[in-house]
């Protein structure tokens, strides 16, 4: 028998043992009946989501100073430049997060980090970047749908401005142990229009604009969104808990 003829004859006797023996093992042992996933309602939000911004006001938000000052008009907030940023009132961890966002028309003489500039901060320091990156070149870990200064995105998913956008995000918090000692970096998926730009990207550190990120030990906290000086628009905004 040569060296081919052998191997499938071995191939065929070890299939055919273990089938023998598959036979022998109850299916029963494999099933998990406990516990039981929760039922969610479907939908443009989820029946377990937290409503964060609905388009009628900023009741979940505050400012700087107190309450939040961005306006508020026909379903969506617009950012109040000068005024600085916004952050929910409620803190959060791992996370599920939808956000839409409209650039306005380009600002004429104004391009890159200039052309309507934002940001959705998870837990108020890692940054997944807001920007008119539609026609607009920049460097590209700073453009739209990238981690800011770290991880660029996949491709560009900008549509023209005025048109709304639409980030969906899946987080998972970075751990810390007792002692503040980082134990495990918090890890993002980004899809910018239903488009895939962040893959369980690994966040190096919390956003900064000058030199290397670094992780400082913190809990829970609010997603904050900035003001950049630019009428960056928000609607639709709602998180789950995970």
């Amino acid at each position: 028998m040569n060296k081919t003829k052998a191997l499938l004859t071995l191939s065929i006797l070890t299939t055919s043992v273990f089938a023998q023996s598959n036979k022998d093992i109850d299916p029963k042992l494999t099933e998990f009946w406990e516990p039981v996933p929760e039922v969610v309602t479907p939908g443009p939000v989820p029946s377990d989501a937290i409503v964060l911004f609905d388009g009628t006001n900023l009741d979940s938000w505050t400012g700087h100073d107190g309450a939040a000052p961005w306006t508020v008009k026909n379903g969506y907030m617009t950012v109040a430049p000068g005024k600085k940023g916004i952050s929910t009132k409620q803190k959060f961890c791992d996370m599920q997060l939808h956000i839409e966002w409209r650039a306005p028309e380009k600002t004429p003489g104004k391009k890159g980090q200039q052309q309507n500039n934002s940001g959705v901060f998870l837990q108020g320091r890692y940054e997944v970047q807001v920007l008119d990156s539609y026609e607009n070149r920049t460097y590209s870990n700073g453009q739209a749908g990238s981690v800011y200064k770290q991880s660029l995105p996949l491709v560009n998913a900008m549509k023209p401005p005025t048109h709304w956008n639409t980030y969906d995000i899946i987080y998972k918090a970075p751990r810390f142990n007792d002692a503040g000692k980082l134990e495990s970096k918090a890890y993002v998926t980004v899809l910018h229009n239903g488009v895939l730009v962040q893959n369980h990207t690994e966040i190096q550190g919390g956003t900064v604009y000058r030199g290397n990120p670094s992780y400082k030990a913190h809990g829970c906290a609010p997603i904050f969104l900035q003001d950049h000086g630019n009428l960056v628009s928000f609607r639709n905004i709602w998180v789950r808990e995970l």
